[in-house]
């Protein structure tokens, strides 16, 4: 891709430790109903193998997430808290690591506390929410403390959006939930990851109504998409709206799989870097 590079905006933090205490949790109860952890490879040992590979990919930063995955059947967390993790890898490389956040629906006056300090005080770029375990929708009101604190803060909020490969129910993800949200917080970024599948048209026709709502690919590659997210992809409108972000999968079968579709330069400019930049405010 020559000289072009990348800001992933949904990268879980795979550090050795993350990944393994994900892989006990999920596989031990039984929860976890695909391998994604073997599309994950086994994980970075430090930092610096973290940025040698993203050197090696010319990814420029990564949004890492405090995945706050709530188990379905045995309500608890299921991967260890990264959060002062992400904190310090921040501080050691500026410019290439930045935090989303997480929040806990059941705890809601803890969790505004430690939001307010992860953006003020550990620079982190904005919030990722992974809903299905706790069994309530993203536009139930105990959701709606967070997008009032983040829309007061200018910080965005991603959300998966579509079905889970967790042993959680999916209904919570439809896409369709976030145009409630933009008409409450018309003042808040919002960002539907995963393409929304299998409600990808949901998610395009939300995120084309509302200018503060974007779509992101994250874990699924470019070779994967439906149809109609590649002609979105290809419009003039999708092409401002769309963002890059892994979720952990190979960032040079991204690079590759976007070649192969043909996407103009100037598309994927925006697609992989400028739109990233932006909504994040990096």
């Amino acid at each position: 891709m020559g000289d072009m590079k990348a800001v992933d905006t949904l990268f879980p933090l795979l550090l050795k430790e993350w990944k393994q205490s994900w892989v006990k949790a999920t596989n031990s109860a039984g929860e976890l109903k695909c391998k994604v952890e073997l599309a994950w490879g086994d994980g970075y040992e430090n930092g610096d193998e973290l940025i040698a590979a993203m050197d090696a990919a010319n990814v420029e930063s990564v949004l890492a997430t405090d995945l706050l995955a709530w188990s379905y059947p045995r309500q608890t967390r299921f991967a260890m808290d990264m959060t002062e993790t992400i904190a310090e890898l921040t501080t050691k490389y500026p410019g290439r690591v930045y935090g989303l956040a997480d929040y806990d629906p059941f705890d809601i006056r803890g969790s505004l506390r430690k939001l307010e300090d992860d953006v003020t005080k550990r620079g982190y770029k904005g919030v990722y929410i992974h809903i299905y375990g706790y069994d309530i929708g993203l536009d139930h009101r105990k959701m709606y403390p967070l997008y009032a604190a983040c829309e007061a803060m200018g910080v965005p909020v991603s959300m998966q959006v579509g079905h889970v490969l967790e042993a959680m129910p999916s209904e919570h993800g439809r896409p369709i939930q976030i145009d409630r949200i933009a008409c409450d917080f018309p003042g808040l970024t919002l960002i539907g990851t995963h393409t929304g599948y299998p409600w990808v048209d949901e998610l395009i026709a939300v995120t084309t109504k509302w200018p503060n709502v974007y779509l992101s690919v994250s874990a699924w590659l470019p070779k994967y998409f439906t149809p109609s997210l590649v002609g979105f992809l290809k419009s003039r409108v999708g092409a401002q709206k769309v963002l890059f972000g892994s979720n952990g999968l190979s960032w040079s079968r991204y690079w590759e799989g976007f070649q192969a579709m043909g996407l103009r330069e100037d598309t994927l400019q925006a697609v992989m870097y400028d739109n990233p930049k932006r909504v994040f405010g990096i």
